[in-house]
Protein backbone atom coordinates (compact mmCIF):
# COMPACT_ATOMS: atom_id res chain seq x y z
CA UNK A 1 0.00 0.00 0.00
CA UNK A 2 1.45 3.57 -1.00
CA UNK A 3 1.70 5.83 1.86
CA UNK A 4 0.01 8.57 -0.97
CA UNK A 5 -3.49 6.56 -0.64
CA UNK A 6 -3.44 5.52 3.02
CA UNK A 7 -4.51 8.95 4.12
CA UNK A 8 -6.88 9.14 1.40
CA UNK A 9 -8.52 5.68 2.68
CA UNK A 10 -8.87 6.47 5.96
CA UNK A 11 -10.89 9.56 4.90
CA UNK A 12 -12.96 7.36 3.29
CA UNK A 13 -13.45 4.97 5.79
CA UNK A 14 -14.25 7.99 8.54
CA UNK A 15 -16.79 9.66 5.81
CA UNK A 16 -18.66 6.32 5.50
CA UNK A 17 -18.34 5.79 9.64
CA UNK A 18 -21.18 8.79 10.35
CA UNK A 19 -23.33 8.30 8.00
CA UNK A 20 -23.67 4.52 9.05
CA UNK A 21 -23.93 5.38 12.85
CA UNK A 22 -27.15 8.48 11.28
CA UNK A 23 -28.45 4.99 9.62
CA UNK A 24 -28.46 2.82 12.77
CA UNK A 25 -29.21 5.73 15.66
CA UNK A 26 -30.64 8.59 13.85
CA UNK A 27 -32.96 7.92 11.42
CA UNK A 28 -35.63 6.23 13.17
CA UNK A 29 -35.71 8.60 15.82
CA UNK A 30 -36.35 11.23 12.99
CA UNK A 31 -39.25 9.41 11.39
CA UNK A 32 -40.48 8.31 14.54
CA UNK A 33 -40.88 12.45 15.74
CA UNK A 34 -41.87 13.34 12.44
CA UNK A 35 -44.77 10.83 12.78
CA UNK A 36 -45.78 12.26 16.39
CA UNK A 37 -45.33 15.67 15.22
CA UNK A 38 -47.46 15.63 12.30
CA UNK A 39 -49.92 12.60 12.77
CA UNK A 40 -51.84 12.84 9.71
CA UNK A 41 -48.86 12.62 7.72
CA UNK A 42 -47.76 9.98 10.02
CA UNK A 43 -48.19 6.89 6.99
CA UNK A 44 -44.96 8.58 5.52
CA UNK A 45 -42.66 7.47 7.91
CA UNK A 46 -41.51 4.31 6.35
CA UNK A 47 -41.52 5.85 2.84
CA UNK A 48 -39.11 8.47 4.48
CA UNK A 49 -36.87 5.98 6.15
CA UNK A 50 -36.79 3.76 2.44
CA UNK A 51 -35.73 6.60 0.60
CA UNK A 52 -33.29 7.67 3.43
CA UNK A 53 -31.80 4.30 3.60
CA UNK A 54 -31.50 4.07 -0.23
CA UNK A 55 -29.83 7.22 -0.43
CA UNK A 56 -27.40 5.40 2.01
CA UNK A 57 -26.86 2.78 0.10
CA UNK A 58 -26.29 4.54 -2.72
CA UNK A 59 -23.55 6.59 -0.98
CA UNK A 60 -22.15 3.73 0.35
CA UNK A 61 -21.82 2.20 -3.25
CA UNK A 62 -20.62 6.20 -4.19
CA UNK A 63 -17.48 5.17 -1.57
CA UNK A 64 -16.69 1.88 -2.29
CA UNK A 65 -16.07 2.88 -5.80
CA UNK A 66 -13.75 6.13 -4.59
CA UNK A 67 -12.13 3.13 -2.40
CA UNK A 68 -11.40 0.92 -5.71
CA UNK A 69 -10.25 3.45 -7.45
CA UNK A 70 -7.82 4.65 -4.77
CA UNK A 71 -6.74 0.63 -4.69
CA UNK A 72 -6.08 1.62 -8.75
CA UNK A 73 -3.85 3.97 -7.91
CA UNK A 74 -2.02 2.30 -5.90
CA UNK A 75 -1.64 -0.71 -8.46
CA UNK A 76 -0.47 1.62 -10.88
CA UNK A 77 -3.66 0.98 -13.28
CA UNK A 78 -4.83 4.53 -12.30
CA UNK A 79 -4.87 5.37 -16.32
CA UNK A 80 -7.62 1.95 -16.94
CA UNK A 81 -11.01 1.25 -17.96
CA UNK A 82 -11.51 0.20 -14.53
CA UNK A 83 -10.65 3.74 -12.98
CA UNK A 84 -12.82 5.28 -15.45
CA UNK A 85 -15.96 2.78 -14.83
CA UNK A 86 -15.43 3.63 -11.13
CA UNK A 87 -15.73 7.57 -11.95
CA UNK A 88 -18.75 6.54 -13.81
CA UNK A 89 -20.36 4.93 -10.89
CA UNK A 90 -19.36 7.18 -8.98
CA UNK A 91 -20.91 10.27 -11.29
CA UNK A 92 -24.27 8.25 -11.32
CA UNK A 93 -24.42 7.57 -7.65
CA UNK A 94 -24.08 11.53 -7.18
CA UNK A 95 -26.71 12.03 -9.45
CA UNK A 96 -29.13 9.54 -7.88
CA UNK A 97 -28.68 10.79 -4.44
CA UNK A 98 -29.26 14.42 -6.08
CA UNK A 99 -32.42 13.10 -8.11
CA UNK A 100 -33.62 11.08 -4.81
CA UNK A 101 -33.51 14.56 -2.67
CA UNK A 102 -35.23 16.23 -5.32
CA UNK A 103 -37.92 14.30 -5.02
CA UNK A 104 -37.99 14.28 -1.39
CA UNK A 105 -38.34 17.85 -1.35
CA UNK A 106 -41.81 18.35 -0.87
CA UNK A 107 -41.70 16.03 2.29
CA UNK A 108 -38.60 17.95 3.76
CA UNK A 109 -40.51 20.94 3.28
CA UNK A 110 -43.73 19.35 4.92
CA UNK A 111 -41.47 18.33 7.79
CA UNK A 112 -40.23 22.49 8.03
CA UNK A 113 -43.70 23.69 7.70
CA UNK A 114 -45.20 21.38 10.53
CA UNK A 115 -41.62 22.44 12.87
CA UNK A 116 -41.11 26.05 11.62
CA UNK A 117 -37.65 24.95 10.59
CA UNK A 118 -36.34 26.60 7.52
CA UNK A 119 -33.23 25.66 7.83
CA UNK A 120 -34.12 21.65 6.80
CA UNK A 121 -35.19 22.95 3.58
CA UNK A 122 -31.38 24.39 2.90
CA UNK A 123 -30.22 21.21 4.49
CA UNK A 124 -31.93 19.74 1.42
CA UNK A 125 -31.32 22.06 -1.34
CA UNK A 126 -27.12 21.92 0.15
CA UNK A 127 -27.40 18.19 -0.40
CA UNK A 128 -29.04 18.16 -3.94
CA UNK A 129 -25.98 20.96 -4.98
CA UNK A 130 -23.66 19.18 -3.33
CA UNK A 131 -24.01 15.72 -5.30
CA UNK A 132 -24.46 17.86 -8.37
CA UNK A 133 -20.96 19.38 -7.94
CA UNK A 134 -19.54 16.27 -7.21
CA UNK A 135 -21.39 14.62 -10.82
CA UNK A 136 -19.92 17.06 -12.45
CA UNK A 137 -16.22 16.90 -11.54
CA UNK A 138 -16.78 13.20 -11.76
CA UNK A 139 -17.94 13.86 -15.41
CA UNK A 140 -14.52 16.11 -15.92
CA UNK A 141 -12.89 13.72 -14.40
CA UNK A 142 -14.23 10.83 -15.96
CA UNK A 143 -13.51 12.15 -19.59
CA UNK A 144 -10.03 13.63 -19.10
CA UNK A 145 -9.18 10.21 -17.89
CA UNK A 146 -10.84 8.38 -21.13
CA UNK A 147 -8.83 11.32 -23.38
CA UNK A 148 -5.67 10.47 -21.44
CA UNK A 149 -6.06 6.32 -21.89
CA UNK A 150 -6.78 7.19 -25.66
CA UNK A 151 -3.63 9.38 -25.86
CA UNK A 152 -1.93 6.62 -24.24
CA UNK A 153 -3.21 4.08 -26.51
CA UNK A 154 -1.99 5.79 -29.45
CA UNK A 155 1.69 6.68 -28.06
CA UNK A 156 1.67 2.78 -27.44
CA UNK A 157 1.02 1.91 -31.30
CA UNK A 158 3.43 4.42 -32.58
CA UNK A 159 6.35 3.06 -30.80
Amino acid sequence: MKRETIFLKFVVVLMGLPVLALCIFVLPGIAGWFAELNPELSFLRYPFLTGLYATAIVFFVALHQTFQLLRHIDKGQAFSELSVKALKTIKCCALTISAFYVLFMPLIYLMAEVDDAPGMILIGMVIIFGCLVIAVFAAILQRLLKNAIDIKSENDLTV
